[in-house]
């Protein structure tokens, strides 16, 4: 029989509680469910950033077909990230009190009607509008693929669920370019868009079959039945047969459905802890989008690329940036284990876990500050190398380098998030998307400007000394944090007694 620990702490609990996962009860999902779970909330992820970037290498060429400047066709990227910020608040909400399949499957429907509008446009006017109708479409998926990730996993898990959901979404930067440079020297342009038809349309039969609703405000634990019209088709055929084979009397509770607010993410926006947490992200953000969408104008002038020869130097960018999700996700779990093992906490899987008594703030962003120092200074190089017209492969593989910290810097914060509002995932992943996406636009819509104005190696000095000055806001963060996060629990109990 194991023995009791005495501690002076909050806590008292027993050693095998600190090394291992007592309880099973947070999730009735099984293993293999929440795999499968996990695994179609990171294809769900993986539209948004690809239908971005699948974009860049066609850049120059619609250019040219739509007899428009490049400097309109670069707006069409900035509108899209506009959107990409708007939208998940809108969706965020609605996902948190109607449940993550139907938000899913509205996302889908607008994003496959958008795609076959942009395959069959023909004017500068048609492109905009359906690009920012394709971004709304596909931008909430991220924000859902956090929410699921709360639904299934607890603090102690919820690094390696997280990384596996933004591995998803990181490997746009890869393959998206790759795909369309492919499609766009071979096929045209318009096989960009067909392409993203079909892939959509590949993810949504097998969603509508087996996909689970998750949101614990409509199934609990998972042993709660959703609403007939929100379950899984399968799950729909297989009780309409036990219906007819032994009537059951039908107990299922109304609910109401409500507006989507889009002021409730607003309101965490403007916290105290997750505003910092938010700008330090989208500084972050901001820079790697600079680097991402300069990489198709800069490799052309400087070293003649094609749209296939530039999509294929997104390879490592991207690699590195996966690599990075799944490895950094086994990081923040393991820190997340090694402090509670010093204070003694419980790493229960329970749905009463509290971390209340818990820094979780240190524990997530420990992990970010070599990640943050590492990027920025990459960012760094990179402009140099560009500057002294340096060969292809030096920047190319300083883009590895920046994909995999940057990457694990942005997942960090990402989880942090998540554990901060557990019930509101999708809510706080929308901030995020708003915050990050608003700056990263108007970063996208100065960088050229900024390029040829200070020149490519000071450019991107700028950029990097921005990012690493986010370090200090960081530390406050974890020195301020548990008061603050107290602080916003006592008023919203306050608020709930009323």
């Amino acid at each position: 029989m194991a023995k009791e620990k005495e501690t002076s702490g909050p806590h008292s609990v027993r050693e095998d509680e600190v090394s291992a996962d007592v309880d099973v009860d947070y999730s009735v999902f099984t293993d293999g469910q929440r795999r499968f779970i996990v695994f179609m909330a990171s294809w769900a992820g993986f539209f948004s950033p690809v239908s971005s970037q699948i974009y860049f290498p066609a850049l120059n060429t619609l250019a040219k077909d739509l007899h428009v400047s490049n400097s309109l066709i670069n707006l069409t990227l900035t509108s899209y990230m506009i959107f990409q910020g708007l939208s998940p608040m809108f969706i965020g909400d609605f996902a948190d009190k109607a449940g993550r399949r139907p938000a899913y499957i509205v996302c889908f429907v607008i994003y496959i009607a958008a795609n076959i509008g942009l395959a069959l446009q023909n004017n500068y006017a048609a492109l905009f509008v359906l690009r920012c109708l394709q971004s709304a479409g596909s931008s909430t998926t991220i924000a859902l693929s956090s929410g699921v990730v709360s639904d299934v996993a607890t603090a102690s898990q919820r690094g390696s669920y997280m990384g596996f959901v933004t591995a998803g979404s990181l490997l746009g930067p890869s393959v998206g370019p790759v795909i369309g440079g492919l499609l766009a020297q071979y096929l045209g342009w318009r096989a960009i868009f067909w392409f993203l038809t079909i892939f959509a349309g590949a993810f949504l039969a097998p969603f509508l079959f087996f996909f689970p609703e998750t949101a614990r405000s409509i199934v609990g634990d998972g042993s709660l039945p959703p609403q007939e019209w929100n379950m899984p088709w399968s799950s729909y055929l297989k009780s309409r047969k036990s219906r007819e084979e032994r009537p059951i009397p039908q107990t299922d509770v109304k609910r109401k459905l409500k507006f989507p607010n889009p002021f409730e993410t607003l309101s965490i926006v403007f916290q105290k802890d997750t505003s910092l947490i938010l700008f330090c992200n989208a500084i972050l953000f901001a820079g790697y989008y600079d680097v991402s969408a300069s990489i198709p104008s800069i490799y052309n002038d400087l070293y003649g690329l094609n749209d296939l020869q530039v999509g294929l130097c997104y390879i490592p960018f991207g690699l590195g940036a996966t690599i990075a999700s799944v490895g950094n996700g086994k990081f923040l779990d393991y820190n997340y284990r090694r402090i509670a093992k010093q204070l003694n906490f419980p790493l229960t899987k329970n749905r009463d876990t509290d971390l209340r008594d818990y820094p979780i703030e240190k524990a997530r962003l420990q992990i970010a500050f070599p990640l943050l120092a590492v990027g920025s200074l990459s960012v760094l190089a990179f402009g140099w190398l560009l500057n002294y017209h340096v060969h292809l492969a030096a920047p190319t593989c300083i883009l590895f380098i920046m994909g995999l910290t940057l990457t694990g810097a942005f997942n960090t914060v990402s989880t942090l998030l998540v554990d901060l509002y557990p019930t509101q995932a999708a809510k706080a992943t929308a901030a995020n998307n708003f915050v990050r996406c608003l700056l990263g636009a108007g970063a996208t819509a100065l960088i050229d400007l900024m390029l040829s104005s200070m020149g490519k190696g000071w450019c991107f000095t700028f950029i990097a000394l921005v990012m690493l000055a986010t370090t200090p806001l960081l530390l406050v963060v974890i020195r301020q944090g548990p008061g603050w996060r107290e602080e916003r629990r006592l008023k919203e109990k306050a608020r709930a007694d009323q």
